[in-house]
C-alpha cells in the first residue's frame, strides 16, 4: 500500500459478514438477549451502528475475501450494497432516517466517503483536493463529518450538510485531525495529533468554535462519541495502561474501567449517557454497557470468545461483533 493508503485504512475496520437473525437467550442471570446476525454465503460480519428505530448497518466478507456494506431492518431483512467501483465497503454510522455513512476503496485503492440514502442512492464524498477520504458520523439533519487526506496525506476534519457544501476544518495546532461523532445540533468530537506527537480530543460546536480536552496527565485523550447534550466518550493512555472517560456536558471528565480490566476503550454513547465499548478483564475481551451513574455490566454473546461493542441507541440496544472459538467473526445486537 502507499503511504496514503496505510494512513488512512489503518483506521478502517477490516473484515466482516452476514447470515440471517436468531435470538440467543444470554448467559444466566442477565436480563439481555443477543440477535446475532450473519449474512448467507459470507465469512464475516460486522455491525457497527443502530439507529433509534433498529435498523443496523455494518459490513460483512464474501467467500472471496470482499467486504460489503449491509443494512439490516428491524424486521431482520438485510440488503448488501457497494457503492459504485468499489472493491471494499466499510459502512460506520447511520441516522434516525436510514442514511448510511462510511467509506469504500476504488479499484486503485483510494478510499473515498460515502452517504447511501435509505432509498438506496449512493453519493460519493470527497472534499477538494482529497487523496483520501474517511467518513464516521452522520445526524439526523444528513450531515456527515469525517476526515480527508491532503496532497501531503495529513489528515483534516471535515463538515458535509445535507445540500452538499463541505467545510473543513482543525484544531489549533493539529497536524492530524480525526473527527468521529456529530450530534443532532451538528457538534462534533474527536482528536487531533500536535507537532510534538500529543493527542487531544476536541469538541467543535455548531458555529465552528473548537474546545481541546484532555484527560489530566494523559499524553493522548481519543474522543469517539457525543450524545446531544455534548457528552463525549472516548478513551486515553496513562502509563501503559488505557482506560475509558467520560466528559460531561460542562467538561467534568469521569474516568472508568469494568472491573479487572487493563485496556478500556469507549466507543459509543446513547443520549441517556449510556457508554458501550470493549475491556481486557483477565486479558479476554469482552463487551460492556456503562450507565449513565456509572454502573458497569461486562457481557458477550453466547459462544463468544472475543466481544467488540461500536454503538448503543437511545434505547439501550448495543450492536458489535464478536468472534467464536473457531475464529469466525458475527455481527449483534444486545437488547436490554
Amino acid at each position: 500500500m502507499s503511504n496514503f493508503e496505510n494512513a488512512l485504512w489503518r483506521r478502517l475496520c477490516c473484515g466482516a459478514a452476514l447470515l440471517g437473525a436468531a435470538l440467543a437467550a444470554s448467559p444466566a442471570g442477565a436480563a439481555a438477549t443477543f440477535t446475532i446476525i450473519d449474512v448467507s454465503g459470507a465469512s464475516d460480519t460486522i455491525a457497527r451502528n443502530i439507529n433509534a428505530s433498529g435498523m443496523v448497518t455494518g459490513q460483512y466478507t464474501d467467500q472471496g475475501g470482499t467486504d460489503h456494506g449491509f443494512v439490516r431492518a428491524a424486521d431482520g431483512t438485510i440488503t448488501s450494497f457497494d457503492p459504485k467501483g468499489s472493491r471494499a465497503t466499510t459502512p460506520v454510522a447511520t441516522d434516525a432516517a436510514g442514511d448510511v455513512t462510511g467509506s469504500y476503496a476504488d479499484r486503485k485503492n483510494v478510499p473515498h466517503g460515502f452517504l447511501r440514502s435509505a432509498a438506496g442512492t449512493i453519493t460519493r464524498i470527497d472534499p477538494s483536493g482529497s487523496q483520501g477520504t474517511q467518513a464516521q458520523g452522520i445526524n439526523d439533519a444528513g450531515t456527515v463529518t469525517g476526515y480527508y487526506l491532503d496532497s501531503s496525506f495529513a489528515p483534516h476534519g471535515f463538515l458535509r450538510t445535507g445540500d452538499g457544501t463541505v467545510t473543513t476544518f482543525d484544531p489549533k495546532g493539529s497536524i492530524d485531525t480525526e473527527p468521529n461523532g456529530i450530534n443532532a445540533q451538528g457538534d462534533v468530537t474527536g482528536y487531533f495529533t500536535d507537532s510534538s506527537g500529543g493527542s487531544h480530543g476536541f469538541l467543535r460546536t455548531a458555529d465552528g468554535t473548537i474546545t481541546s480536552f484532555d484527560v489530566s496527565g494523559s499524553p493522548a485523550t481519543f474522543a469517539f462519541a457525543i450524545n446531544a447534550k455534548d457528552a463525549i466518550a472516548g478513551f486515553y493512555v496513562h502509563g501503559s495502561a488505557v482506560s475509558g472517560f467520560a466528559r460531561a456536558p460542562d467538561g467534568t471528565i469521569t474516568t472508568f474501567d469494568p472491573k479487572g480490566s487493563d485496556a478500556t476503550e469507549a466507543y459509543g454513547i446513547n443520549a441517556k449517557g449510556m457508554i458501550t465499548g470493549f475491556g481486557f478483564p483477565d486479558e479476554t475481551l469482552r463487551g460492556f454497557l456503562r450507565s449513565a451513574k456509572g454502573k458497569i455490566k461486562s457481557f458477550d454473546p453466547p459462544g463468544s470468545d472475543a466481544t467488540e461493542p461500536w454503538n448503543v441507541n437511545d434505547s439501550g440496544a448495543v450492536v458489535g461483533q464478536y468472534e467464536d472459538g473457531s475464529g469466525v467473526t458475527h455481527g449483534f445486537i444486545r437488547t436490554p
